[in-house]
């Protein structure tokens, strides 16, 4: 089973959005191996879908599960940032 649902909002096949997903793909095989799934939205394609999860700014991160949800923006360069956001670390 999957415990991790992370979703990546992208618009575009853009060198940000691939930054992006290739920092968050270390870092789930990294810290999550075979307990994630990733889903990438590209609103480019489909933009009604930024309303639900209250999408304003791109590249955006959302862990739908486990709850509480959590949003990262930017390219996930910062691995501490993201594993703390994530709350896969504790900060620190």
């Amino acid at each position: 089973m999957k415990a991790w649902k992370l979703r990546l909002y992208v618009a575009g096949v853009t060198p940000k959005s691939l930054e992006a997903f290739a920092n968050l793909k270390k870092i789930c095989e990294e810290f999550l191996k075979g307990k994630y799934s990733i889903e990438i939205v590209d609103l480019l394609k489909d933009p009604k879908l930024a309303k639900g999860d209250q999408i304003v700014a791109i590249p955006t991160l959302v862990r739908r599960l486990p709850p509480p949800l959590k949003k990262i923006i930017g390219d996930l360069s910062n691995k501490e940032k993201v594993l703390v956001g994530l709350n896969i670390i504790k900060k620190g």
